[in-house]
């Protein structure tokens, strides 16, 4: 017999506004608008045919109907959630990582190879996504990040290395009067450089890029000079591509790898091999 139930998104929409208390709060918890959740409970008041809020839209109340359905359905997705968590916590299978564009092509896919050798049952799926403020949404296993300290609640945080970052250009190119190069995710950081290493850049001409390796490609055609991380240029300077004339400093900024505090064999495994390639490029840094 087919079971005779409302959509499901429905059902998970109202399950995370009521536990929460706000449709808003239950937005972001499903990483949706605050829209297609009014829409979603809508649905399913209109499924049920009885109201499940009332009150107004800024501080909703739950009907005795909602009252009498939450524990349920809370209960229902506990173990549904329970269920599929120690199906997905095995040593096999896809591992979702987030990681920056450029991070993702210069550092960690010339190393990845490793771990695919090491441990070929386990399929790494990269990506991008996440936010700064939410970099393990809903389809995200482990994230890469470069930043600094407070990071987000609930996630344990793995410290890789410190950034290091400087001026870079191509042999071709003349330093007086060359285009400083920037990008628009990191607008400060000829400013940042500039502090930190106690120098004036002056008046010069500037081109800025949507993407840092957008802006990366540009200053290896020479058209500029431009503040890279060390990590993301390491091997143009080591192959001659590259001149760092200034060397690399300190950023004040670290990498890290953001997990969700919960048992992920597979997370486990690949975030230890993580720190060990870390550890192992930290070791032989040259900058």
């Amino acid at each position: 017999m087919a079971r005779r139930l409302p959509p499901l998104n429905s059902l998970r929409a109202f399950e995370a506004a009521a536990r929460l208390g706000l449709i808003k709060l239950g937005a972001e918890e499903l990483s949706v608008t605050h829209g297609a959740i009014s829409r979603q409970v809508q649905q399913l008041e209109a499924w049920l045919g009885v109201p499940l809020f009332d009150g107004s839209k800024h501080a909703p109340r739950l009907t005795e109907t909602g009252r009498q359905l939450l524990p349920a359905l809370t209960a229902a997705f506990d173990q549904m959630e329970t269920a599929i968590s120690q199906i997905a916590d095995s040593a096999e299978g896809a591992l979702d990582v987030s990681c920056p564009g450029t991070f993702t092509m210069r550092w960690l896919i010339p190393r990845l190879h490793h771990f695919q050798a090491a441990h070929p049952g386990i399929n790494v799926r990269l990506n991008s996504s996440g936010t700064s403020s939410d970099p393990i949404g809903n389809n995200v296993d482990v994230a890469i990040r470069v930043g600094k300290a407070p990071w987000p609640i609930g996630v344990q945080v793995i410290e890789l290395f410190n950034e290091k970052f400087g001026p870079v250009h191509a042999p071709s190119v003349v330093l007086a009067g060359a285009s400083l190069l920037h990008t628009v995710s990191r607008r400060s950081a000829w400013a940042d450089w500039a502090q930190r290493a106690g120098v004036e850049t002056g008046e010069q001409g500037s081109a800025e890029f949507e993407h840092f390796y957008f802006m990366l490609e540009a200053v290896t055609a020479g058209l500029g000079v431009a503040i890279a991380p060390w990590p993301l240029v390491a091997d143009d300077v080591a192959s001659g591509r590259l001149i760092a004339p200034q060397g690399f400093i300190e950023s004040g900024l670290s990498y890290v790898t953001l997990r969700r505090k919960k048992q992920n064999r597979k997370a486990d495994i690949f975030c230890a091999w993580l720190k060990s390639a870390a550890e192992a490029y930290a070791a032989g840094d040259r900058a």
